[in-house]
């Protein structure tokens, strides 16, 4: 029972999928891996994956999808290259630790140019603890600024915003990177959504990026080619070398959401897993601790603490044994972490909910 963060726990129907396929891909006597990306056998993986994101989250035609690499960490750098122009500046909101190093790389790049990485507002409490999303009406806001930049799912903290936010009248740029395809979103508000395919949707090694083409045109012309959004747009992400066989398993993966009933169907599911693990968590307040806020509380990473760290150790020998693997905290917060990506079985975290009632019980 996987409740890895990242690298997470993919669909059983795509590992098979990948494993009949492998020595023989569509009858070409060769492994996808070793097709050319040019090649019109690769080819078709490459645009099925792009219809199949298309068409679940009815993606329109002015909006290019990217399969990029370098993870949602290549993205904080990437994004002020593009965008965040000499003089200019860039606001960014900062719910937890993936938002906080998206405002350093993009400072780090503001002090090249001459521009301004802002923090708009930020939710870090006393000793860098964040325990809830930030509201748009809290947020110090440049109405000129070159984009807006928020992250939806924040993976070592636990908090989520449910509904993606509207941070003013600038360009929106949304990192979703451990939350991506939980449910239907509308792309249209937002300029730019990226993130790293080893949550939600995939192996590592896979970046998606859509963005609106009138915005990636707005980006700079003067950096390398490699390094331009718009240099991957009009190649159809195939100005390099791709990551080939992730992007296959991305399509796998899209796949079977498709025949899982769509995003609608998936969000029924995810919603169900996390109340039945909070409810453990409320249920026993004498043992199980959940520090963020109910409304900004994570569909996709449960966080929380048991009274010592002693205890949280006995709590993961036992969950162990159980052959439940994953669930120790990031070690920059400690505690327990439970990571419901869309792969996570149901049934897995009902018995994860039953063991917590019999460790309480046994332990409190």
């Amino acid at each position: 029972m996987n409740f890895n963060a990242g690298p997470a726990a993919l669909p059983t129907p795509a590992l098979e999928r990948a494993q009949s396929e492998l020595l023989d891909f569509a009858g070409t006597g060769m492994s996808v891996m070793e097709h050319s990306h040019r090649g019109k056998t690769y080819e078709a993986v490459h645009d099925e994956a792009i219809a199949l994101l298309r068409e679940l989250l009815a993606i329109p035609a002015d909006y290019d999808v990217l399969f990029l690499q370098g993870g949602a960490s290549m993205e904080f750098a990437r994004i002020p290259m593009n965008f965040l122009l000499p003089g200019g500046s860039a606001d960014h909101v900062v719910t937890g630790a993936w938002s906080e190093k998206a405002q350093a790389e993009a400072a780090a790049w503001a002090n090249v140019v001459g521009a301004r990485a802002r923090v708009a507002v930020s939710t870090r409490g006393p000793e860098g603890a964040y325990v809830r999303v930030a509201r748009p009406d809290e947020a110090d806001l440049d109405e000129k600024a070159a984009y807006v930049h928020f992250t939806t799912n924040e993976t070592i903290h636990g908090v989520q915003y449910r509904e993606v936010p509207r941070f003013g009248s600038a360009p929106q740029i949304c990192d979703v990177s451990s939350d991506f395809l939980w449910k239907k979103i509308d792309v249209k508000p937002l300029s730019l959504v990226y993130g790293g395919a080893q949550k939600n949707i995939g192996p590592s090694g896979v970046t998606v990026v859509i963005a609106r083409r009138e915005f990636v045109e707005r980006g700079r012309k003067d950096l390398p080619h490699i390094l331009q959004y718009r240099a991957y747009a009009q190649a159809n992400s195939l100005l390099n070398t791709p990551p080939t066989f992730g992007i296959y398993l991305v399509r796998n993966v899209l796949d079977w959401l498709k025949g899982q009933g769509g995003l609608d169907a998936i969000e029924r599911r995810n919603r169900e897993k996390a109340e039945v693990l909070y409810a453990a968590v409320d249920a026993r307040p004498d043992v199980y601790r959940c520090p963020v806020e109910p409304a900004s509380r994570s569909v996709m990473n449960a966080v929380f603490r048991l009274p010592t760290e002693a205890l949280e150790k006995k709590f993961l020998e036992e969950t162990s044994k159980h052959s439940m693997v994953g669930l120790k905290g990031h070690r920059s917060v400690g505690g327990i972490r439970v990571s419901m990506y869309n792969a996570v079985e149901p049934a897995w975290v009902t018995a994860l909910a039953s063991l917590m009632k019999d460790f309480a019980n046994t332990h409190a």
